[in-house]
């Protein structure tokens, strides 16, 4: 029974890393035009979710499961509401982008700690989620910074 615990919590991350992935195709060209200084950041948290898809993928056949490749029902209806949002958006798109960023990363970071308190995790998949949750936090910290800085440019 634990492994089906294991990969069912892995194929939940795998989709929040899908869900990072496509909120990321959807804010890319809004607002690097303008903040030219957060597009190498971005660069590393697009290279970031593709290694730590492939983690996932390659934990979860370890354990003989089947990889959930697809993006989560909460995250889809968030891509959407960020469409309706930003068309009826008057005033600085690029702020309201920063902080749909903000958003995502904080919910990606609670869900990969709520994996890992989860004790569903086998070691060697709780190694590999705490070092991604590492590198979740440190992107959430640097574009939570710049939305900060961002604020009070305005």
């Amino acid at each position: 029974m634990k492994t089906e615990q294991t990969v069912s919590v892995l194929n939940d991350l795998l989709q929040i890393t899908n869900d990072r992935m496509e909120g990321f195709e959807k804010v890319e060209g809004k607002i690097w035009e303008m903040y030219p200084d957060i597009k190498d950041e971005y660069d590393r948290m697009i290279s970031q979710s593709k290694i730590m898809k492939n983690e996932l993928i390659n934990l979860i056949t370890e354990k003989n499961g089947t990889p959930d490749d697809s993006t989560s029902v909460a995250g889809a209806i968030h891509r959407t509401w960020i469409d309706i949002k930003n068309s009826f958006t008057i005033g600085n798109i690029e702020e309201s982008t920063l902080e749909n960023v903000v958003f995502g990363e904080r919910a990606a970071v609670e869900t990969y700690q709520k994996a890992l308190d989860s004790g569903d995790l086998c070691e060697k998949s709780e190694k590999i989620i705490s070092e991604q949750l590492h590198s979740l936090k440190e992107s959430y910290h640097q574009f939570k910074k710049i939305e900060e800085y961002k604020k009070k440019e305005n």
